[in-house]
């Protein structure tokens, strides 16, 4: 949708640092400074964008008394990677330090995104770990947010595989589109052939189905090893950087983490992205609020 009039709203297209913002302030007087509310738009870094989010955004603005700031980063494949992590990381910063000059306190200002977005949303807040120049976010709000390109047989991704919108084989298909990498390596992906024994057992303390909850576990079945290919490896080592998979950021960085809000689905092959993650924040103190839809789905 356009931006266009609301009752409750006034609704203004800007540029922060040149990324493409949409803000929506409310309309009521307010004693005092607003609680600020960034927003990364799902898609993959691919698809959708400021207008597909309207009616969300709005609804957030009305009803938590907040300005949101809706975030149109550049889109890939015309926009390479990591594009799109440095509008989100631009225009948050922009923010952060401009606040008053949209009736924000900057001591209250939250990060939110869906899906790839949450990426950017776990990214963004752990870039800004040790920014001392900046005020630093107060809570983080993670929606079914995909945090990791290591492992593709856990749980969740075993139960659905096949689900409706975004399968198993679809989820990889996107992120290999979205690096412009070769589709062709998706099946070697999904095997876990793109990870090196040594950094597989680096990272099994934070990435293994044996941290996931056992009501989460019913029917799955350990995968068979994987032939590890090296040149797939490094045709796509980006899978492996934080940047991309937040989960695997040192306890350094996440016990330095806002609190955060986590929310999964049941039928969502990245269900234990967010399970995993809570883990993570909670076991380096973190304070986090996960709310579970049973019947939700991606």
């Amino acid at each position: 949708l356009p931006a266009c009039r609301d009752s409750k709203l006034f609704i203004k297209d800007l540029h922060f640092d040149e990324v493409p913002v949409r803000i929506y302030f409310p309309r009521a007087p307010s004693a005092g400074k607003r609680r600020g509310f960034i927003f990364f738009h799902g898609g993959c870094g691919m698809f959708g964008s400021i207008r597909c989010y309207e009616r969300v955004c709005r609804y957030i603005a009305r009803k938590s008394d907040s300005v949101v700031v809706s975030v149109g980063y550049r889109l890939s494949p015309e926009n390479k990677y990591p594009a799109q992590t440095l509008d989100c990381l631009t225009a948050t910063v922009h923010f952060l330090k401009t606040a008053e000059n949209y009736g924000v306190d900057a001591g209250r200002i939250i990060v939110c995104g869906d899906s790839a977005g949450g990426t950017f949303t776990a990214t963004v807040c752990q870039e800004l770990v040790n920014r001392r120049d900046i005020p630093k976010i107060r809570a983080q709000v993670l929606i079914y947010p995909f945090l990791q390109a290591l492992n593709f047989n856990l749980p969740s991704h075993q139960k659905n595989a096949f689900a409706a919108f975004l399968s198993r084989e679809r989820a990889v298909r996107f992120i290999l589109k979205y690096l412009s990498k070769d589709c062709s390596m998706k099946e070697a992906v999904l095997a876990g052939s793109h990870v090196p024994e040594c950094i597989n057992l680096k990272y099994s303390k934070w990435i293994n189905p044996e941290l996931i909850p056992e009501v989460f576990k019913v029917g799955y079945k350990p995968p068979l090893p994987a032939s590890f290919l090296p040149h797939v490896h490094e045709e796509t080592k980006e899978l492996l950087k934080t940047r991309l998979s937040p989960l695997l950021a040192e306890d350094a960085v996440v016990c330095c983490l806002p609190d955060t809000c986590i929310i999964t689905c049941q039928h969502d092959v990245l269900r234990d992205d967010g399970l995993l993650y809570k883990k993570r924040l909670e076991d380096n103190n973190v304070k986090v609020s996960w709310y579970h839809v049973e019947e939700g789905f991606h």
